[in-house]
């Protein structure tokens, strides 16, 4: 099949858990013997390869402003795409979504997947929550197929739209655990002395809750490695920063990739993520790849993923995480969860689900289709 991927800001790339399923999946697709293009967005700095992973790569402009980029990128990547001749347009994420009621008039075969219901976090308000909630609605009326990531977010579709989903989870690829080395050189963390949170600095992943809970806890303590960029919303990285301001104990790492990731990942306590709202979020399923100990908020979406793997608080419960943290002060095992993770949650099984989706092929287990949701 000759596949169009658009909703994504950027392959190569991991500036969120989208672009890592657009990656990992196009891969997968293209070693199955598929054609498939990927429409990035351009930004300034970043160099515009023509193709990776042998997926074909076409750069399209878009206004680097958070309530605009996801408008403009998908309106003009959905124009190109029109007249490429797709067997299927494949959008991620409900926002770029908006726009596949184009493709879907002239009659080409559109998949949604809904990586998360976005404007339940803080971070999207006004027009943008509108605009996603817009995405939303379409996608429930006029997508042929509806990939969802959890049973969660599976049963709000049949309970709000009546819209059965196909239900394929992410994957996760294992990557190398590494011991100490340039986390030392660079920070002076010599292992197992560290909480890491690892995400993009924006509201909604919960990251003010444990900045106020780790500042409470008693020294010593382990230090708090704060690794993620804080795209569009520099006032809200800006009140992280006055929160800690003069605490030797936070470490900000900026945007980390490659060994430095690896490292962070195989070396820390544990590995805090307290966000508030998610669809399915990866860096749990990589946290677990590296055996790293993890505390996470109760929300269904992690809940779901983690099972009986995790430590969890309630969420935006600042009272709560500081007591999990205060269990952490001092060393723990590491569990054992990278061959739970391997075999949960395979790239490989996913791309076959996707293959049947685009091919409209009915699921086997119709609890795939919502009948084991109780509605």
């Amino acid at each position: 099949m000759k596949i169009a991927m658009i909703g994504h800001k950027r392959i190569p790339g991991r500036e969120g858990g989208v672009e890592v399923v657009v990656e990992e999946l196009a891969a997968q697709l293209v070693c199955m013997g598929h054609e498939v293009t990927a429409y990035n967005r351009r930004c300034r700095g970043v160099p515009r390869q023509k193709a990776f992973n042998g997926a074909h790569l076409i750069w399209v402009p878009t206004i680097n402003k958070k309530s605009l980029d996801a408008v403009v990128y998908s309106f003009f990547a959905t124009l190109h795409a029109l007249f490429g001749h797709y067997d299927v347009i494949h959008y991620h994420a409900i926002g770029p979504s908006v726009m596949l009621l184009l493709p879907h008039l002239l009659g080409i075969r559109t998949v949604a997947t809904v990586h998360g219901l976005n404007y339940k976090t803080p971070k999207w308000k006004g027009f943008a929550a509108w605009y996603i909630r817009l995405g939303e609605k379409i996608v429930a009326k006029y997508a042929d197929e509806v990939i969802v990531l959890s049973r969660d977010a599976q049963q709000y579709f049949l309970r709000t739209y009546g819209r059965r989903t196909r239900y394929i989870p992410n994957g996760v690829q294992l990557r190398q655990i590494r011991r100490p080395a340039q986390i030392k050189s660079n920070w002076n963390l010599a292992g197992d002395d560290y909480f890491l949170f690892l995400s993009r600095i924006v509201p909604g992943k919960g990251l003010e809750y444990l900045v106020d809970a780790y500042l409470q806890l008693p020294q010593p303590r382990p230090k708090l490695v704060i690794a993620g960029d804080s795209v569009h919303v520099p006032a809200f990285y800006q009140s992280i920063r006055q929160k800690v301001a003069g605490c030797p104990d936070v470490i900000f790492t900026g945007f980390v990739q490659g060994e430095l990731l690896d490292e962070l990942y195989s070396n820390a306590r544990a590995f805090v993520f307290p966000s508030e709202a998610e669809g399915m979020p990866m860096c749990l399923l990589e946290a677990m790849s590296y055996n790293c100990p993890c505390i996470v908020s109760d929300i269904p979406e992690n809940k779901e993923v983690m099972e009986e793997c995790a430590t969890y608080f309630k969420s935006k419960n600042t009272d709560a995480l500081y007591r999990v943290l205060e269990q952490f002060r001092q060393p723990v095992a590491r569990p054992n969860t990278r061959d739970y993770a391997a075999c949960r949650f395979s790239w490989q099984k996913v791309a076959q689900n996707t293959c049947g989706v685009y091919a409209g092929k009915e699921e086997e287990d119709d609890c795939c289709n919502g009948a084991d949701t109780g509605l």
